[in-house]
């Protein structure tokens, strides 16, 4: 499943030519979307001052990137409530021929999401705030469910024994503009003691016959010395995603190989971006779609693993 030449995207191939990005410390946790047969990521660099930074990556394999030189701008912050210290963890989603961007925001009042709008390929536009709560993880559905917008995200209502804020939950919101946002539902809750303790969304869900296919982290915190972040898989009912029609007992991937139990938080694979080129012409998944499923290692580098459609929904259903 791994690409063999992992992590694909790593610190080494950052340009140098913008001096806010020389030499940077990472490059990890991609958002991406599929846009004219190109797959296309928004990596977060990381510089030396852990700074964050949005910068934009075009492949036309899904393997190789080209990394543009200069960061996303982000315009219209002014309106922003509290004081900002990052912008971090992008989710894109292509909706009604617009990108739309929601962003993780750290900030003085603890963290946010933020919805942004790509314009001219090179600068995000704040669209607002959608709930003024703790929360993270957030991914928008890439088309309406009946009249309203959907999104899961994860409410940071949980402190860890390090004092840190997470989540316990994956929650469905809705909208029926883009603006003002209301609870739905609950999705499912961690299993304390087993590899998804913690839970969030991974990468933009995606349509199939069976489903939405949706891939989450779990975070494993029972362990003496270390919190493990794997990835698994749930199918959400098509008309009805936050209902639950299976989820994967085991995880479908942990931290194995070097990249990911070495960096600046071992023992870490972080699910961003799932994206396939394998679509019928309705817009679902082909049984036999390849999956590229970008994800961040050790909050560190980038890699790859590739998933046969069928494995991934095999996978929720595993006993």
């Amino acid at each position: 499943m791994r690409y063999p030449d992992n992590p694909i995207i790593h610190r080494g191939l950052i340009p140098q030519s913008d001096k806010r990005l020389l030499d940077p410390s990472s490059v990890f946790n991609p958002g991406g979307y599929m846009q004219q047969g190109l797959y296309k990521l928004i990596l977060r660099v990381q510089n030396r001052a852990r700074e964050t930074f949005l910068l934009p990556a075009s492949s036309t394999d899904g393997i190789t990137f080209e990394i543009a030189e200069t960061p996303l701008e982000i315009c219209g912050m002014e309106s922003f409530p509290y004081p900002v210290y990052h912008i971090y963890d992008p989710r894109p989603v292509l909706l009604e021929e617009r990108l739309i961007v929601v962003c993780a925001v750290d900030t003085s009042a603890g963290c946010r999401l933020a919805f942004f709008e790509l314009e001219d390929t090179h600068r995000l536009r704040y669209l607002g705030m959608p709930l003024d709560q703790d929360l993270r993880n957030g991914v928008i559905f890439p088309e309406k469910i009946g009249v309203h917008y959907l999104m899961f995200a994860r409410p940071n209502d949980y402190a860890g024994s390090d004092g840190v804020k997470t989540g316990t939950q994956i929650v469905a919101y809705q909208s029926p503009d883009l603006q003002y946002w209301e609870e739905l539902a609950p999705i499912f809750a961690g299993r304390p003691h087993y590899w998804d303790e913690l839970i969030g969304s991974g990468p933009t869900p995606l349509k199939t016959r069976e489903g939405w296919l949706h891939i989450y982290h779990g975070v494993a915190t029972h362990f003496a010395s270390a919190n493990l972040y794997q990835m698994g898989v749930s199918l959400q009912d098509l008309e009805r995603p936050w209902i639950t029609l299976a989820r994967s007992k085991y995880n479908i991937l942990e931290p194995r190989e070097y990249y990911e139990l070495v960096g600046q938080v071992p023992g870490v694979v972080f699910p961003t971006a799932a994206l396939s080129r394998d679509y019928d012409p309705e817009g679902f998944l082909l049984p036999e779609a390849l999956v590229n499923v970008y994800y961040g290692v050790a909050d560190t580098s980038i890699a790859l693993a590739q998933y046969n459609l069928k494995e991934l929904i095999g996978a929720a259903y595993a006993e």
